[in-house]
């Protein structure tokens, strides 16, 4: 589902990674059937492997990913310094001003990074950027990452998020989901 946050991390991650997928977007408020007996708890993002494994929760798929994956590594190899990145992500709002690297992973995008974006991508569209401009080095942050070639490729423009907002709440139909595709 390209509008939900949880799924946009894990499209992130596939796309730094150049991983090959094949993506099925669904309604949210009228999941169907057949994802139920994949995931009978219901959550996406959801993924399948080529040996028909599957994996729910989007921080555990994107872990799984960088280290099912070669390529770029988007995890740091020091266990420390990896849960120190979980540790940001539990509270990044505070670790903010202690920031000294572009970037909260450190000089360049990591996990971390991916993981935090969905939600700023949709301040725009809910018309709350004034909570970044107030925030320098947050500005720098969001201004980084939207020159991520990752980010570049799966950005969802405000108007397209509040289409899709509109669609969705009034009536769930399943245009909504597909919206803009």
């Amino acid at each position: 589902m390209r509008f939900c946050p949880y799924a946009q991390r894990t499209r992130l991650v596939l796309q730094a990674k150049g991983i090959r997928h094949e993506e099925v977007n669904i309604n949210l408020k009228n999941k169907p059937e057949w994802f139920f007996k994949k995931n009978p708890i219901g959550k996406v993002p959801l993924i399948e492997n080529s040996q028909g494994q599957l994996i729910c929760e989007s921080v555990i798929i994107c872990e799984y990913l960088d280290e099912a994956y070669p390529g770029k590594k988007l995890l740091p190899n020091d266990p420390y310094e990896r849960a120190c990145q979980k540790m940001i992500l539990e509270s990044f709002s505070k670790v903010l001003t202690n920031k000294k690297t572009t970037f909260f992973g450190g000089n360049s995008v990591s996990m971390i990074d991916y993981f935090i974006w969905p939600w700023f991508e949709r301040l725009e569209s809910l018309e709350l950027n004034d909570c970044v401009t107030q925030t320098p080095k947050l500005k720098l942050w969001v201004a980084a990452m939207r020159k991520d070639p990752a980010v570049e490729a799966l950005y969802t423009d405000a108007k397209s998020q509040q289409h899709f907002y509109t669609l969705y709440f009034q009536n769930s139909s399943p245009e909504a989901c597909d919206y803009g595709l």
